[in-house]
Order: C-alpha cells, then structure tokens, then sequence
C-alpha cells in the first residue's frame, strides 16, 4: 500500500461533531492520482512508486516521452515509498480510500509567499519610538551589532529579508471525515499555503487515531395526514328575478 496522495488545498470551514463541539477543518482535494513510474533497487538503487496529479498542456517534449506510458499529462510528479511493489503497474489509478476516519496524518506544504519584508512584518519587532525627533525610524531593526568589538555583524542576525515561500510539515492532525464522490477529504486544523496550493498528505505512523463521529441533522417526521375538508354544500340556485313590465 502506498503511504501518501498528493492533492490541492480548498480551503477552511468548521466541522461540527456529534456532541456538538466543532473545531477548524481544512478541505483538500485529494487524487486521483496516476502511476506514472515504479521505480526498483535492483534498476533506481531503492523502491518507490513515482505518481501524477493534475493534467496539464503545457510540458515539454522530455517530460511527455516520460508520461506516454501513463496514459496523461501530469503537472506534479512524487514519489511515495510503498510496502509491495508487486500491487502497482503504470497507469494504475489511485484514490483517497487509502485514508480512514479518525487516522493519522502529516501534511506537507509551502507557506504563502510574502516577498521581501521588514522586522517588524518578519520577527514582530516593535520598532522604534514614534516621539523624541524620531520621524523615519517607526519600522527600523534598530541596532545591527558593536563598533569596535567584534566590529562586524553576526550570522543570523534578524534582519529584513525574504519572508514566506517556505516548506512546512504539519503532525498531530487526523481525518475528519470523506467526499469520495467529489474527492476531497476534511482534515483538523489548518494546512500551510494558499487555496489551489499543491499539498501532500502522508499517513503519520507516530500519530495517535481518534473516534470521529460527525454531526448529521435528523430526517424529517413525516407530517401527519391532514383530515380532509368536509365537502361545500353547493348553495341554492337564486330564482331569476321577474322583468319590469315597461
């Protein structure tokens, strides 16, 4: 079995539980996903299985000659380690069935990109003060490091800089509930990265599973039958009125 899928984050909503508790849930849209390539130790030097999420027109001639065998043109190729190469061949599809309620997952992303920054945006700093003639250091880093000792500024030192774009990975959430005909599977807590940003998500063997049991509005009592109406009697025909003799 293959340990992980790759998909495309939604976005948030709020998932409510039997008990009526609810907590923050992030909506991914998870496969299908395509074999495109099962790679060997005897052939590659390890095992793993090579798969494709999300066509797309725009590849090469390379990567088209490499994808002729899977039947399709994927933007995003991973790799993911499985337990029996023997279950997988080239063009095999695969689904969000792998995941279970309530099991434990780690998801991998890249943060929201937010271009080059100051301190006060990057690390929280304070800034300097807005009073005493200090009219252009409202968002400056203040002082960088001594004069004469050590006359230079040390490594790391917090400054402004890129900010964002980075790869995290995120444990401790599980499976809250599955659209298997829509593909898009729930998962507790936020993710990293914007909506249409590519996730992967892996099974976290080091995880602990929880009872998920959602909240579903009950069925409606059927009405009770109304008793119908007693019937009008038709009313009495008005007799026509005599003509005026003229």
């Amino acid at each position: 079995m293959i340990n992980g899928l790759l998909g495309k984050k939604i976005g948030m909503t709020t998932f409510f539980h039997k008990d009526g508790k609810s907590e923050a849930a992030t909506a991914i849209k998870l496969g299908p996903c395509t074999v495109t390539q099962v790679k060997t130790s005897q052939r590659d030097g390890y095992d793993a299985v090579q798969i494709g999420f999300e066509e797309s027109k725009n590849l090469n001639k390379p990567d088209l000659g490499h994808q002729s065998r899977a039947e399709g043109n994927f933007r995003f190729l991973q790799e993911f380690t499985v337990d029996n190469l023997d279950e997988f061949q080239v063009g095999q599809k695969l689904d969000m069935g792998i995941f279970e309620i309530g099991e434990p997952v780690k998801v991998i992303g890249d943060s929201k990109g937010r271009g080059f920054s100051g301190v006060v945006r990057r690390y929280n700093f304070r800034g300097g003060p807005k009073t005493h003639g200090q009219s252009d250091r409202h968002r400056a880093p203040g002082s960088i490091g001594a004069g004469s000792s050590p006359g230079r500024v040390w490594p790391g030192t917090r400054m402004s800089g890129r900010y964002g774009g980075e790869r995290f990975t995120i444990r401790g959430i599980n499976v809250l509930a599955k659209d298997e005909e829509n593909n898009i599977i729930f998962i507790s807590g936020p993710v990293p990265g914007s909506e249409n940003t590519l996730i992967r998500v892996e099974k976290n063997i080091k995880g602990k599973s929880r009872p998920v049991e959602a909240y579903y509005e009950h069925e409606e009592t059927p009405k009770a039958e109304e008793t119908p109406k007693a019937e009008e009697t038709p009313k009495a025909e008005e007799t026509p009125k005599a003509e005026e003799t003229p």
